[in-house]
C-alpha cells in the first residue's frame, strides 16, 4: 500500500480495517489477534486490514522507537505456528506524517476460517471477538471454489462416511481448537468438519483432501500415492537383500506416529564408557533429526502423485524421496535455510495441530545441527524437477 492509501486509514477513526497500538510489549496478543481477524475479513472488504504500531488510538504519534528486532517479531507472527493457515501480510517501517511506525497489512484470507490458538478471531466493528458459530459458517462459505490449494480441493468420489468421524472427535477436534471452545459451543459434526476444511463449505457431505488424508478411513481409496514405503536393505545397494519392508497408508495422525516408532526401532546406538559413571552414546542416526525429515517429505510432496514417499534405509545412509520439485519461493540456492512456500499449508495446519510440527521452515535447518552435532556428514540433496532426494549418511 502507497503512503497516501495508509494516511487515509490511519486518519480515518471509524474504519473497521484499522488497528491502532500505541505500543508493543503489552499488546503481543491483541495484535495476533488481529492479524488473525483481518484475515478472517468477515466484514469481506475483500481488501487489507492494517495495524499500525506506534500510534495512539485517536492517531497521535506515541514516539515508539522502531527498531529491526521489533519488526523482525512481528514478522515472524506470520509463521511461528500459532496462526494457521498462515496468513499473507507484510511487515514494513514506514514514515507517515512525520512520525515512525510498524505497519502490518495483512491480506484477507482465501481459505477462512484462521485460528490464533485454536479460536477464531474475527472484526466486529472497530473490535476484536471470538467468532460465534453462525460467523464461522459465514467464513466457510466465503471460501473460493478457484485458486484454492490442492489439499483443499473436494474428492467427489467421497462422502462423510469415509471419514472416521470417531478420531476426527476423539483425537483432532481437541488438538485444534481450544478447551474453552469446545465447551462453549455444541456443534453438528458436519459444521466442525467443515469449519476445520474436512468438508467443502458448500456441500458438507463432500470431504476435501485435507478431510481424507487426515481422518480418512482408507485415505488410499481416493488417493493412491498417500503412503509411506519404508525398505532395509542388507547392504549399500538396491540389489542387495531386503530384511524388512513396510507400508504405511493409515491417515495422518496413525501414520506420523507408527512411522516415529518405526525409525526408533531401526536406529543403532553405540556406547563408550568415558570415566565412572560416564557413558557416552551415539547414535547412528540422530532420531529427531530423521523425523524432521520424513515429516518434511510427507508435508511438502505432492499429493496429485500416484508415487509414496519413499525411506530406502541402507547400512551406510538412509535415502528419503519425496514426490514433488520445489515450490513457490524456495529454489535451489535457498533451499533447507529456512525459506519456506507451502504446497499444502492445510496439511502444514493439521500436522502443527497434531503435534508433530514446532517450527514452520526450520526442520531441515533443526535435522542438519542435530547431525553435525552426532557426527554425521552433512545431508545430501538431489533436487530434479519433480522430486527430491535427502540422503544421509551414517555417523558409525
Amino acid at each position: 500500500m502507497n503512503d497516501n492509501e495508509l494516511l487515509l486509514l490511519l486518519h480515518d477513526i471509524e474504519s473497521d480495517r484499522v488497528e491502532r497500538k500505541s505500543s508493543f510489549k503489552s499488546v503481543k496478543e491483541e495484535i495476533r489477534q488481529n492479524i488473525c481477524a483481518f484475515a478472517n475479513d468477515l466484514p469481506n472488504h475483500q481488501q487489507p486490514g492494517v495495524l499500525f504500531i506506534g500510534v495512539t488510538d485517536d492517531g497521535r504519534c506515541a514516539e515508539l522507537d522502531i527498531t529491526d528486532q521489533l519488526l523482525l517479531t512481528l514478522s515472524q507472527y506470520r509463521d511461528n505456528g500459532n496462526i494457521i493457515p498462515f496468513p499473507t501480510m507484510t511487515v514494513q517501517k514506514r514514515t507517515l506524517d512525520g512520525c515512525e511506525l510498524a505497519v502490518i497489512v495483512v491480506e484477507p484470507s482465501h481459505a477462512p476460517p484462521m485460528r490464533y490458538r485454536g479460536r477464531v478471531w474475527v472484526r466486529v466493528g472497530p473490535r476484536i471477538a471470538i467468532a460465534s458459530p453462525d460467523d464461522e459458517r459465514r467464513l466457510a462459505e466465503k471460501r473460493r471454489s478457484k485458486d484454492i490449494s490442492y489439499d483443499l480441493q473436494p474428492v467427489y468420489a467421497a462422502t462423510v462416511e469415509d471419514l472416521d468421524l470417531e478420531t476426527f472427535r476423539r483425537i483432532y477436534l481437541p488438538a485444534a481448537v481450544s478447551f474453552e471452545t469446545l465447551q462453549a459451543n455444541n456443534r453438528p459434526i458436519e459444521l466442525q468438519l467443515a469449519s476445520l476444511r474436512f468438508t467443502t463449505p458448500d456441500n458438507a457431505q463432500t470431504p476435501t483432501v485435507l478431510g481424507i488424508l487426515t481422518v480418512g478411513n482408507r485415505p488410499r481409496d481416493f488417493l493412491y500415492g498417500a503412503y509411506v514405503q519404508f525398505v532395509r536393505v542388507n547392504g549399500t545397494e538396491v540389489t542387495d537383500p531386503i530384511i524388512n519392508q513396510k507400508q504405511i497408508d493409515e491417515p495422518l495422525p496413525d501414520l506420523l506416529r507408527l512411522l516415529d516408532d518405526l525409525i526408533e526401532i531401526n536406529s543403532t546406538v553405540s556406547s563408550t564408557i568415558i570415566g565412572n559413571p560416564i557413558e557416552n552414546k551415539r547414535y547412528d542416526y540422530p532420531i529427531e533429526a530423521l523425523h524432521q525429515i520424513i515429516r518434511n517429505a510427507i508435508l511438502h510432496r505432492i499429493y496429485e502423485s500416484n508415487a509414496p514417499v519413499r525411506i530406502n534405509w541402507f547400512t551406510d545412509r538412509i535415502e528419503i524421496y519425496s514426490p514433488g520439485g520445489l515450490f513457490g519461493e524456495v529454489n535451489r540456492d535457498n533451499f533447507g535455510s529456512g525459506v519456506t512456500s507451502y504446497r499444502n499449508p492445510h496439511i502444514a495446519e493439521a500436522m502443527k495441530n497434531l503435534g508433530y510440527v514446532q517450527q514452520f521452515g526450520f526442520g531441515i535447518p533443526i535435522a542438519e545441527k542435530l547431525l553435525k552435532e552426532n557426527g554425521n556428514p552433512p545431508l545430501e540433496f538431489q533436487i530434479r524437477d519433480n522430486n527430491i532426494l535427502v540422503i544421509v549418511r551414517n555417523a558409525l
